[in-house]
């Protein structure tokens, strides 16, 4: 097995996150090196690798390259990545980097040098399609093809052995130097597939354990994700599916991808897929989502679906973000991940948690998928080895509800999602399951208790009297119920603080709540609003 079943993966667009200029200024800046001040925050979500978007020098957005022994000099040098790389890689975060092999920039050199010296020039060949029977759309003496219409990515012929040569040098130099653990294919889909033949033998002989993935929009991942060629590619069905079963209130199409890709004769089984909620060229999941509510439900199954999760930066804060017509940089910004401006702080702690329950769970990381009970808006789906059994509930709906499933079995379920909770399961089980909730539910006699090591996410000491959380202080949720606080506890196993609060209409009902959703905002007929808010 791979290092990736056992992953979290972070990923990263450079350029935007550093804050670099959008044309390249060739002004040598180490803006790459903050994210040194972020290491703990990785660390805390339980990450151990990183994908870094391009960063190899290039004119503008990072995928017109100059130079692919280079690191671009917005960022920093070969030395300053070397460093971070070692530091990472002492972190316990492995590195994988975006490997743009489809085009190039138009300063790439050997661009430049059929510029200058047009059919004399000895790369003529390196280019697809290139020849000298009309011009270019930027006025070159000469045709040449360019990525999907765009004239500045020109595209170059993967059938030229010293094409080919050239990009598995640099390869071999980034395995060799820097020690990268993977590559990402951008553009992957129209790459030439005896490149990735080529490429894998090279990798995997560098690194037995190398990890390669293909960027893929649509069609059949067999094509390239099998043995001979890619590891695996970006799961953009599920992609789709995960946002719009929420937005739609209606779990069976996600629930459909899921079957079709993974179930018992499903077509992706033997493929790790790369699994994403958004990326560089999407829109922010917190944008594309109707009902913010919904955050929780959507990562939950990210993290629990069959393949690999990826964070994409600072949508663990509900960072929005959307592309426009002319521009993807809003999808891109500079981000100190230490100092988010409103940030869900919620979400990240419950991403957090994910992170440790994933990585505790053998069914998780190794196991089959099965749908189990699929409604509009309740789903269970179950993931299972010979050694462990997870049932995974989902309630996307504002209010509570009754989820029955056939657990097939006589035993215990333990919510390792929500402090442990432990369910009886005679065959048919019916779990309560509050608005927009999941449970992570692991099958066992009773004794089952988790090893998720020490809390994800240390919540900076609040002034409780500023905010106005203490005790005997009365509060309507956002619903309409109306509650007063009646003190404060810690998690028994997290060491989580919460608050302990009554009903006022039946004050022997007494419920917990983790401080920070109890003073936490959510979003209520468009507009957010306080979860509890004081009288």
């Amino acid at each position: 097995m791979s290092y990736i079943h056992e992953s979290i993966i972070y990923n990263i667009y450079p350029l935007g996150y550093c804050g670099a200029p959008k044309e390249n200024d060739r002004q040598q800046s180490y803006r790459l090196d903050k994210i040194y001040d972020s290491i703990d925050h990785f660390k805390r979500l339980g990450v151990n690798v990183m994908v870094f978007n391009p960063v190899f020098e290039s004119s503008r957005h990072g995928y017109d390259t100059i130079d692919y022994r280079k690191i671009d000099c917005r960022l920093g040098d070969n030395a300053s990545f070397k460093k971070i790389c070692d530091t990472l890689r002492e972190n316990g975060i492995r590195v994988i980097l975006d490997g743009v092999f489809n085009h190039v920039g138009r300063d790439f050199f050997a661009f430049k040098d059929v510029q200058e010296k047009k059919w004399d020039s000895p790369y003529c060949g390196w280019f697809q399609n290139l020849h000298f029977n009309g011009s270019s759309p930027y006025g070159d003496p000469f045709w040449y093809e360019g990525w999907a219409g765009h004239y500045d990515l020109v595209k170059l012929n993967l059938g030229n052995e010293d094409v080919v040569q050239y990009l598995l040098g640099a390869v071999e130099y980034w395995i060799d130097e820097f020690g990268i653990d993977g590559l990402r294919l951008d553009a992957a889909d129209v790459i030439d597939v005896n490149f990735f033949r080529r490429l894998k033998q090279l990798c995997k002989s560098k690194k037995p354990d190398f990890w390669l993935y293909g960027e893929i929009t649509h069609g059949d991942y067999n094509r390239i994700a099998n043995g001979d060629m890619l590891d695996s590619v970006t799961n953009y069905e599920c992609y789709k599916g995960i946002y719009s079963s929420h937005n739609d209130h209606n779990y069976f199409e996600i629930a459909h991808s899921l079957g079709r890709q993974f179930q018992n004769g499903g077509i992706y089984q033997n493929i790790y897929t790369y699994n994403f909620v958004d990326n560089h060229d999407v829109n922010r999941i917190a944008s594309t989502l109707r009902d913010k509510n919904h955050l929780n439900n959507v990562y939950t199954m990210l993290y629990t679906m069959p393949g690999v999760p990826s964070i994409y930066y600072g949508s663990e804060y509900g960072v929005e973000g959307k592309r426009t017509r002319d521009s993807d940089y809003d999808l891109r910004p500079c981000l100190d991940l230490n100092n988010i401006p409103n940030a869900n702080t919620q979400l990240c702690e419950h991403i957090a948690r994910l992170g440790k329950v994933r990585l505790a769970l053998e069914a998780l990381k190794y196991g089959k998928f099965e749908n189990v009970n699929i409604m509009n808006e309740k789903l269970v789906y179950k993931r299972y080895t010979d050694n462990q059994t997870v049932f995974v509930a989902f309630n996307l709906t504002d209010h509570d509800e009754i989820l029955g499933f056939d657990s097939r079995c006589n035993a215990k379920l333990t919510d390792v999602l929500n402090g442990n909770e432990v369910f009886d399961a005679n065959g048919w089980c019916e779990l309560h399951m509050p608005p927009y909730s999941t449970r992570i539910l692991v099958v066992n006699d009773g004794s089952f208790q988790p090893d998720l090591g020490a809390e994800t996410v240390t919540v900076p000491a609040r002034d409780k009297a500023e905010e106005g959380v203490r005790p005997g202080q009365k509060y309507r949720h956002f619903k309409g119920g109306e509650y007063e606080v009646t003190g404060f506890a810690k998690h028994s196993e997290s060491g989580e603080e919460l608050v302990i609060y009554r009903s006022v209409q039946q004050p022997d009902v007494v419920w917990a709540r983790p401080y920070s959703m109890f003073t936490e905002t959510v979003w209520k007929d468009g507009r957010q609003v306080k979860r509890f808010e004081k009288l």
